[in-house]
């Protein structure tokens, strides 16, 4: 049985982490199967939007106990290529050309609200789903996360989801920002297909440029930044995309 599960539902690549009895946890395999994945949805010019959710009862429920057990047994160059493995599947979800929107049902917890965080966008299910980084209850730390974190819902409230290990329902994250929308649970897939349906009719390199900016622009001054997003803007001008549409909006 696959891991990973890929169905393309007309531009949109649906991606499912398929380890219901495991509640979807994080080991190395599913983390190598998801960024090969990304990677090739990135690559097919048939899928313009990625939607990744969970099969079972969650989303994600972090590290399972075998892959704990194998991080306590690593020597510390074991451990540095797997922080490295796990850190180039969130950069590939955070730097895909094409918006990726995470459907959380069920509980997002530790490495599982991670990769829910990194995500463009993030549709959570109103009484199932929960967000949480729990990692420093064990010893542990979200660190690869953190730097997406920060970026995301600033200093203050990473620093209480970080230290307490709280866990919190879809109402809280969307208050301080962690997610985008909340829904009613048997909603919850219509009003996702509906939206990465709605995002794939846009412009793919539009959307591209737009997402790099998104990543880019942090940490610039304005003047640096503004200076990037004139360049930027110059250069979508230039694309079929944009010729095109300003064609159709004169006549």
């Amino acid at each position: 049985m696959s891991v990973v599960l890929v169905d393309h539902v007309g531009a949109v690549g649906v991606v499912t982490l398929n380890r219901p009895d495991k509640r979807n946890a994080l080991n190395s395999e599913l983390v190598q199967h998801l960024h090969t994945t990304i990677n090739q949805l990135e690559a097919d010019a048939s899928i313009r939007v990625i939607v990744l959710k969970g099969a079972g009862p969650a989303f994600c429920a972090g590290a399972d106990l075998g892959y704990l057990q194998q991080i306590a047994n690593n020597g510390a160059m074991e451990n540095l290529a797997d922080s490295t493995q796990l850190m180039e599947l969130m950069k590939a979800i955070a730097e895909c050309s094409k918006p990726v929107i995470a459907m959380v049902h069920g509980p997002a917890i530790a490495g599982g609200c991670g990769l829910a965080s990194v995500c463009d966008i993030v549709i959570a299910a109103q009484d199932g789903a929960r967000f949480g980084y729990s990692e420093v209850g064990i010893g542990f730390i979200p660190a690869i996360v953190m730097v997406f974190l920060l970026r995301k819902i600033g200093d203050m409230q990473a620093r209480r989801l970080v230290l307490t290990a709280d866990i919190i329902n879809a109402d809280e994250a969307a208050r301080i920002g962690l997610i985008t929308t909340v829904v009613d649970d048997d909603q919850l897939e219509t009003y996702t297909m509906n939206l990465a349906e709605r995002v794939a009719k846009n412009s793919p390199s539009a959307l591209h440029l737009s997402k790099n900016m998104l990543w880019n622009l942090h940490g610039m001054s304005i003047e640096s930044g503004l200076h990037y997003a004139a360049a930027m803007n110059a250069l979508a001008r230039q694309t079929p995309d944009c010729q095109e549409g300003i064609r159709k909006f004169l006549k």
